[in-house]
């Protein structure tokens, strides 16, 4: 099943969302080497593509795993989480309709 996941960043965390950006990508490498992820990225804090020391408020991967707790794991070992980048992070099902 897809799931949500949703990383809400805590304030002043740029520097170690910058520090940390490699082994989250390497991470979700992975995901899209087994055919698990259908997107991620991250939410910039201001109304601009790249939002420059404003930094971001947070990151969505949908990704699919085999059970709600499984994906929890996954989210739990993030190295945003590990770094301190998330102060929250949200897993949730979800459903694909489109496309």
């Amino acid at each position: 099943m897809w799931y949500a996941i949703e990383g809400h960043d805590g304030a002043d965390v740029l520097a170690r969302r910058i520090e940390a950006r490699p082994q989250h990508l390497a991470r979700l490498v992975a995901l899209r080497d087994e055919g698990r992820l259908l997107l991620a990225g991250p939410c910039p804090a201001i109304d601009a593509e790249d939002p420059g020391p404003a930094g971001f408020s947070g990151s969505i991967v949908i990704a699919e795993f085999a059970s709600l707790e499984a994906a929890r794991a996954w989210a739990d070992a993030d190295p945003y989480v590990v770094a301190g980048v998330y102060e929250r992070v949200d897993v949730r099902p979800f459903r694909r309709v489109l496309p």
